[in-house]
């Protein structure tokens, strides 16, 4: 994987997120799915926005979670969404351009507005996520930088995408991209919901277009249609060349053909938000794939990185990720 650019290209949904404490009651009065991912129409959003505490807004949107991670520990990421040129596009844009992300796709001049999430966080930290997609609809594939593509060692994309045929166009022309410049691609399934939605062409991707797949143990097993995880273990591991599966406090476990490799979570004096654990366990692990490190270390890396980012409110790291890796390792 030489001759680079950058490690790691992301792919996905330009999203701020506004994050608010509630009460587990709330969610019932709200009529919302504890821990889903709900996609809502612009009336929702100003409803549901109407009837939150007091909110922390910043730029979220799963891959650029990632991307913001993988800058954080040193690693050289370009992103590609779509947003708004309004004032939410102008802070998503500031935030991951400020992380170290290079971010150069060219905002909309009409259409919908940069898109927003709506997160409502209950005492125990699980996060229940209101989407209004926005701008994010029309990512396309003239949105896709064939030489930026070419020139990075994995083009890493979000599951959420898959909910919009131009989006879905707009992954598969980069993963082809990817693998005809001899890279590598992968994927965060992203949402049980998503899966089931989608899941015979989530199938189709995973067994022909990813090299390394991200998953959590109810969306792998939502992919099988099984009933535990070791039946899914069995499936995915002869499908893609790596899979990396979380299990929240359980750990992970990451497969390689015949390897598979149990990893512990990292422990976490208390749980604020889990917002981004998936995210950044992304960004620990392709941090050290794309260096070249095993797979244990990549699974560390990302469990390191998903334990900083649930013990504060927000999905993009506050503490300086190199330095707690490097007293960690």
């Amino acid at each position: 994987m030489s001759d680079t650019k950058f490690d790691v290209v992301g792919i996905g949904n330009a999203i701020v997120d506004v994050l608010a404490h509630c009460k587990e009651e709330d969610l019932g009065r709200l009529n919302l799915v504890k821990n889903a991912m709900t996609l809502i129409d612009a009336e929702t959003a100003d409803s549901l926005y109407a009837q939150m505490g007091p909110g922390l807004e910043m730029s979220g949107g799963s891959a650029g979670n990632t991307m913001a991670g993988i800058a954080a520990l040193g690693g050289k990421g370009a992103y590609i969404g779509k947003v708004r040129n309004d004032q939410l596009g102008e802070v998503f844009s500031h935030d991951i351009r400020a992380m170290g992300v290079s971010f150069n796709s060219t905002p909309a001049t009409s259409g919908s507005p940069t898109a927003r999430c709506l997160i409502f966080v209950t005492p125990d930290g699980h996060r229940t996520m209101n989407t209004f997609l926005g701008a994010c609809t029309e990512l396309g594939p003239d949105d896709i930088d064939a030489e930026l593509i070419a020139s990075a060692k994995i083009t890493y994309m979000e599951g959420y995408l898959w909910d919009r045929p131009e989006a879905k166009e707009a992954f598969i022309k980069a993963a082809k991209i990817a693998h005809e410049a001899g890279r590598q691609v992968s994927i965060s399934l992203s949402d049980s919901f998503c899966v089931d939605r989608h899941r015979d062409s989530f199938r189709d991707l995973v067994h022909n277009h990813i090299d390394v797949l991200f998953a959590n143990e109810d969306e792998i097993k939502s992919l099988y249609e099984v009933d535990t995880f070791e039946e899914a273990l069995a499936e995915v591991r002869s499908h893609c060349k790596v899979a990396a599966l979380t299990r929240s406090e359980k750990g992970s476990v990451i497969v390689s053909g015949d390897d598979v490799i149990e990893v512990d979570a990292e422990p976490v004096a208390h749980v604020v938000d889990t917002t981004g654990a998936g995210d950044l366990f992304a960004s620990g692990f392709l941090y050290g794939y794309t260096r070249g490190d095993d797979l244990a270390t990549c699974g560390r890396l990302g469990s390191i990185c998903a334990a900083e980012v649930i013990s504060h409110m927000g999905a993009r790291p506050d503490a300086d990720l190199k330095e707690l890796v490097a007293k960690t390792l």
